[in-house]
C-alpha cells in the first residue's frame, strides 16, 4: 500500500541486514508529496484561473481601446419590428421544445456530489474491516495511479465490483471512497437509464460516461457509482455463466444458497433491454481514456489535413491522456450479470459484502450505541456481546434498525433511553412479528405454557453450548408461543452432538405434551418438520448415521430425496425414534424443571435471557435441598 506521507529511503545500493539492496528513492513508487489527484486538481485550477484573467483582460481591454477612440462601448441596436420579431420568438421556442425533448431523453440521470457533501468517511464503515483495508488499497492506488503507472509500469483499477446481500454496506463504501478520495462522486441507479424509447437507454449511458470523462478531467480525477447494475446488465442470450466447479472440494460448511444461474444462458432473446445495452456498456467502459472536447476536434481537424500531406509530413494527432477515473458498481446478483463485464480491465475487482461476524457486529453495537440514548446497564461488555451473539447473520442495517426499534419500545413505555429487555422485545419482533394479545382459555393457555417449557427445559440441558434468549406464550405472528435459543459462540461447522441436540430440542414440546397433558396437539407439527430436516441433513448430507451416501449430488430437495429411498428414510426414522425416546427419559426425571417454568410462563407470560435460566437454577437448587433433607431425616 502506498504511503499518504514522505517517508526517508536509504541512499541506492544500501542494504539492511542480508537484504537485497534497496533501490534509489527516485525510482521508488511512494507517495513523496501531494498525490497525483491533488496535483493534477491544482494544474487545473490554475489553467481555469489563467483563462478567466486572459478574458478579463480582453474585455478590459475593449472597454479601454473603445473610449480612447470615442466609439461607444455598447453597439446601437438596428430597428426591429415586433410584428415579425414575436413569429420569429414563437418558432423559435417551437423548436427548442421539440429539440430539448430529444435531448432530454438522452442526458445523463446522474447526481453529482462533491467531496464536501458526502457526510461519511471510511470510519463511519464499521464491521467489514477486511473490505474496508482492500478499499484503502484501492483509494490509494487511485490517487497514485501516474506514478504506479510511471514508477513500477502496473496499471491502476478502473473498476469494482461490490456484490453482496441488501444493507451490508455497498452504498456506504462507495459514497465514503469518494470523501477519502476528494474527488467528485456521480451517482446513478441503473433502472434511472431505462427508457420508453428505444435507443435512449444507450444514449443515457454514453452521456453518463461522458459526464464521468468530463468531471475527472476537470476535477483531476471521479469516481462513478452505478447501483443496482444487474438492472442494464444481465447476462446476454448464449453467453457463457460462471463455473460451478470451482466450488466443488471447499471446505467449510455448506452455502446457504445453492445453484443459481449457471453453464450456457439459453436466452435467445436480444432486444435493446438486454443485448444492445450490454453492449453499450461493454463498449463505454473500454473507453475512458477518448479524446474529449477541442482534443476530439483538433484531431479530426489534423486528419483531414494529413489526406493532402505525403507520409514524412504527417502532421502527429494528440493521443489521449488516461483519465482518472474508478468506477463503482453494486448488485445483490452478481451471477446474473453478464461475464464479460467481470474480466479484469472492465471491473478488476469484486468484493463480497457478507454479513459480519461476530466482532463486526459487536463493533457495530458499539458505533450504533454511541449516538442513541441507553440505560448503563447496556455499557457492560457482556450485555453488548449478547446482542451481538442474538445478531447472528445480520446485516449492519438490520442491526441499526433494531436499536431504532429498541427506542421506539422504551418511549412506548415513557422512558427516554432503551433497556435491554426493549433490544430483545425489538429482535423477537422482527423476527417472528408483532405481539398479538389473544384471549387462551385456561386449558389451552396451560397447554402451549407446558410446550414451550419442555423446549427449554431440553435445550438447557442438552445443549450448554446454547444461549437461552427468549422465551414466550404470547402470539407471534402465526405462532402461539416460541423459544428463541443460539450458539453462545459463533461458529461455521456443527458437530453430530450439536445436531441431535437440535433435534432433541424439537421434540421437547411433544413430549412435554405427552408427559404432562397426557396426549399431544397440532402444536408439534412445525417441531417434527424441523427435526425432520435436521435428521434429513444428517442422514443424506452429512454421513452422520452410517451411509455415506451424500443426496446433495442429486440437486434435489434433500428432504424430498432422503424420505423417497428407503434404507435412509428408515435411518431417519431411527434419529428421530432415538430423540424421542431420550427426551421421554429426560424430562420424566426433570419434571418439576418443565412444572417450575409452566408457572412462570403462565404468570409473566415471557420471559427474557437470564430471567429463564433463574427459574430453572431456583427449581433445581430447591429439588435438591428437597432431596438433601430426605437424606438427612432418612438418616
Amino acid at each position: 500500500m502506498v504511503a499518504s506521507s514522505p517517508t526517508r529511503r536509504p541512499a541506492a545500493g544500501t542494504t539492511h541486514g542480508k537484504g537485497p539492496p534497496v533501490r534509489d528513492a527516485a525510482a521508488a513508487p511512494i507517495r513523496t508529496s501531494l498525490h497525483d489527484i491533488a496535483l493534477d486538481r491544482e494544474r487545473m485550477r490554475r489553467r481555469r484561473v489563467y483563462r478567466l484573467a486572459a478574458v478579463v483582460i480582453a474585455i478590459e481591454a475593449y472597454f479601454i481601446v473603445t473610449m480612447l477612440t470615442g466609439h461607444s462601448a455598447v453597439p446601437a441596436m438596428p430597428p426591429v419590428d415586433p410584428l415579425v420579431v414575436a413569429p420569429a420568438l414563437f418558432f423559435a421556442a417551437l423548436l427548442a421544445m421539440l429539440v430539448g425533448s430529444q435531448v432530454l431523453t438522452g442526458r445523463s440521470p446522474h447526481l453529482t456530489y462533491r467531496p464536501e457533501q458526502v457526510d461519511v468517511t471510511l470510519d463511519d464503515v464499521v464491521g467489514i474491516d477486511p473490505i474496508k483495508e482492500d478499499v484503502r488499497r484501492s483509494i490509494d492506488l487511485f490517487q497514485t495511479h501516474r506514478r504506479f503507472a510511471d514508477q513500477m509500469g502496473g496499471t491502476a483499477r478502473r473498476g469494482l465490483l461490490f456484490e453482496g446481500l441488501p444493507g451490508t454496506g455497498k452504498t456506504l463504501t462507495a459514497k465514503a471512497m469518494a470523501a477519502e478520495a476528494g474527488v467528485p462522486f456521480l451517482f446513478v441507479s441503473a433502472t434511472s437509464f431505462q427508457s420508453m424509447y428505444y435507443g435512449a437507454t444507450a444514449k443515457k449511458i454514453r452521456a453518463y460516461f461522458t459526464a464521468l470523462r468530463k468531471a475527472a478531467r476537470a476535477e483531476g480525477g471521479a469516481i462513478g457509482f452505478i447501483e443496482e447494475i444487474d438492472a442494464i446488465a444481465m447476462s446476454r442470450g448464449g453467453v457463457s455463466g460462471a463455473d460451478d466447479d470451482a466450488w466443488l472440494g471447499s471446505a467449510g460448511p455448506s452455502p446457504r444458497w445453492h445453484g443459481g444461474m449457471r453453464g450456457v444462458i439459453r436466452n435467445a432473446v436480444i432486444s435493446e433491454g438486454t443485448g444492445g445495452v450490454v453492449n453499450e456498456l461493454l463498449v463505454q467502459m473500454q473507453s475512458f481514456d477518448q479524446p474529449a472536447g477541442l482534443a476530439k476536434f483538433g484531431n479530426a481537424l489534423i486528419a483531414r489535413v494529413n489526406l493532402f500531406l505525403s507520409a514524412d509530413r504527417q502532421i502527429k494527432q494528440s493521443k489521449p491522456v488516461r483519465a482518472p477515473i474508478l468506477l463503482i458498481a453494486a448488485t445483490n446478483r452478481a451471477d446474473f450479470l453478464d461475464p464479460a463485464l467481470l474480466r479484469p480491465g472492465r471491473f478488476d475487482r469484486r468484493l463480497t459484502f457478507s454479513t459480519p461476524d461476530v466482532h463486526g457486529r459487536r463493533a457495530l453495537v458499539d458505533h450504533f450505541l454511541a449516538k442513541r440514548a441507553h440505560d448503563v446497564e447496556l455499557d457492560d461488555p457482556k450485555l453488548r456481546d449478547r446482542v451481538a451473539a442474538a445478531t447472528n447473520d445480520w446485516t449492519p442495517v438490520m442491526i441499526e434498525h433494531l436499536l431504532d426499534e429498541a427506542l421506539v419500545n422504551a418511549l412506548r413505555r415513557g422512558a427516554a433511553q432503551m433497556s435491554f429487555e426493549d433490544i430483545e422485545h425489538a429482535r423477537i419482533t422482527e423476527m417472528v412479528g408483532i405481539g398479538q394479545p389473544v384471549a387462551y382459555t385456561s386449558a389451552e393457555q396451560t397447554l402451549i405454557a407446558t410446550h414451550e417449557a419442555g423446549h427449554a427445559v431440553v435445550a438447557w440441558l442438552v445443549a450448554p453450548n446454547r444461549t437461552l434468549e427468549v422465551l414466550t406464550i404470547v402470539k407471534r405472528g402465526g405462532t402461539l408461543g416460541l423459544l428463541a435459543h443460539g450458539q453462545c459462540e459463533e461458529v461455521y461447522t456443527q458437530s453430530a452432538h450439536d445436531l441431535r441436540a437440535l433435534v432433541q430440542i424439537a421434540m421437547g414440546g411433544l413430549v412435554a405434551e405427552e408427559l404432562f397433558i397426557g396426549q399431544t396437539s397440532t402444536g408439534p407439527a412445525s417441531d417434527l418438520a424441523a427435526a425432520t430436516r435436521t435428521a434429513a441433513q444428517m442422514v443424506g448430507a452429512a454421513g452422520m448415521t452410517g451411509s455415506l451416501v451424500s443426496f446433495m449430488a442429486t440437486g434435489q430437495d434433500l428432504v424430498t430425496s432422503v424420505l423417497g429411498d428407503p434404507a435412509a428414510r428408515i435411518q431417519l426414522e431411527k434419529v428421530l425414534d432415538d430423540a424421542h425416546e431420550s427426551v421421554f427419559g429426560l424430562l420424566s426425571r426433570h419434571r418439576y424443571l418443565v412444572e417450575a417454568l409452566r408457572e412462570a410462563l403462565l404468570e409473566r407470560h415471557e420471559l427474557i435471557g437470564v430471567q429463564i435460566t433463574d427459574v430453572l437454577v431456583a427449581a433445581r437448587d430447591a429439588h435438591e435441598d428437597v432431596q438433601d433433607s430426605g437424606r438427612v431425616s432418612v438418616a
